[in-house]
């Protein structure tokens, strides 16, 4: 049993007139993967393929109307009649986020929402007011203007390999970063090196020792990344059977990795002080660059050893990783709820996760895909440099991608973080000269043109 949707009540905001031929609606996901888009009005908006995807996809609490609009703490009308766009947002990102409803009625939008919002009404147009917005956001989330930093350049077992990873491979890619001369500042060790989902220090039987890893890494010249999913713990894992009492224990996640998860509750001083000090072994290890993944998972509300919010919970949990790892390490989120990680990381990931395919198989556009990380990625352009730096996902470049010279594109245009996750030894001649490309040309972290 996944978790279940709240009812809420939706009280009405505004009623904008509108041009129904060429009105448009800007409506903002919930999270990394959460499809984002400016529709035209009568176009059907996109929804999860199930339940189990909402979950893990979508608004986990919340479910999206197929005939009406619904952002997440954001939604942009554009009338189409030549009058001003009406913006309705939050400007807290530590504050509640509503979800806000745009219904169409003939020449009329009905806009409502379920929690206090603000309705501006912007004359500069649809893109100035998402930029306005963001800078906003940005001062109140603590973002210093100009204060931000680059993302150093990285590759990523993830893609080319899969689970499928040893520090043997690891290292025969550094080989071949070193062969081709590749500018990787960072080799991140991805999903696979770990015993468990909630065991992060402790290695699988095939991978190796993380201690000589990073020490070999760091005698070659290469910053050591690594990824987890900080606030997921399987079933499988000790913390599971050890501290039952760490979980939050009304969630249940549903299953992925071939098991059930759960949500770790750091409201509870124990869970918290495992939490701090994973990040703090890693650390010590000579991690300086973290990539936290299906974050989402802390910010479901349950019941959990202090009387908190799910946000409440998020926001504590990611202070606790960024007191562990300190400022000077870079920090990555992924699958994580946009607006309330204002704050929290240096990057943010902000589409589904690419594919070799480019349409997925049930059409969830939240699932990995070029089609919908194109997307996505650039509705959310305009992040990138005032919320933070955007990651539109790694550059794949071996033959058997699916469009991947719109995929190159779309990272030259979208990403500021720049990152490759192919089998080195696999790429071709384009493959290689795409590689090498992006990865010397990193934007600075201000905004993009036209953004």
């Amino acid at each position: 049993m996944t978790t279940a949707a709240a009812a809420t009540t939706f009280t009405p905001i505004a009623e904008i007139v509108i041009n129904p031929e060429t009105a448009l609606v800007h409506e903002h996901g919930w999270q990394s993967w959460s499809p984002t888009t400016t529709y035209r009005v009568g176009e059907g908006p996109h929804r999860p393929s199930s339940d189990r995807r909402r979950v893990m996809g979508y608004r986990p609490d919340r479910v999206a109307p197929a005939d009406a609009y619904q952002g997440e703490g954001l939604l942009v009308v554009e009338p189409g009649d030549g009058s001003p766009a009406h913006r309705f947002a939050v400007a807290d990102p530590r504050g509640p986020i509503p979800s806000i409803r745009a219904e169409v009625r003939g020449a009329r939008v009905l806009v409502c929402s379920d929690g206090p919002v603000r309705h501006d009404v912007c004359a500069a147009g649809p893109d100035v007011a998402l930029a306005g917005w963001a800078d906003e956001l940005a001062r109140n989330g603590g973002v210093a203007p100009g204060g931000l930093r680059p993302a150093p350049t990285m590759w990523c077992s993830w893609y080319g390999y899969w689970q499928a990873i040893s520090d043997r491979v690891i290292l025969d890619n550094v080989a071949e970063i070193e062969r081709l001369g590749l500018p990787v500042d960072v080799v991140q060790i991805d999903d696979g090196y770990q015993a468990e989902i909630g065991d992060w220090l402790q290695t699988s039987p095939t991978f190796g020792s993380l201690r000589d890893l990073t020490a070999e890494l760091g005698a070659r010249g290469r910053r050591v990344g690594v990824w987890t999913a900080p606030f997921l713990v399987g079933e499988r894992s000790q913390v599971a059977k050890a501290h039952p009492e760490w979980l939050v224990d009304d969630i249940d996640l549903g299953r992925h990795w071939g098991q059930r998860l759960f949500a770790l509750d750091v409201t509870h001083p124990h869970a918290a002080a495992h939490l701090v000090a994973t990040f703090e072994g890693f650390r010590e290890l000579g991690v300086d660059v973290f990539k936290v993944d299906f974050v989402y998972a802390g910010a479901i509300d349950g019941r959990r050893h202090r009387a908190v919010s799910g946000l409440d919970a998020y926001h504590a949990g990611m202070q606790l990783i960024r007191g562990a790892i300190g400022e000077d390490a870079y920090l990555l989120g992924c699958g994580a709820p946009i607006i309330p990680s204002v704050g929290h990381v240096d990057a943010m990931r902000v589409s589904n996760d690419i594919a070799p395919h480019w349409e997925h198989e049930d059409g969830d556009l939240a699932l990995g895909g070029g089609r919908g990380a194109v997307m996505t990625g650039a509705a959310r352009a305009f992040q990138h440099g005032r919320l933070w730096v955007n990651d539109a996902d790694c550059l794949m470049a071996v033959p058997v991608i699916e469009r991947r010279e719109v995929w190159a594109e779309h990272l030259r245009r979208c990403s500021g973080l720049r990152s490759t996750g192919d089998r080195l030894a696999d790429l071709d001649e384009w493959g290689v000269e795409m590689t090498r490309e992006l990865l010397a040309s990193v934007p600075a972290a201000t905004p993009f043109d036209g953004w």
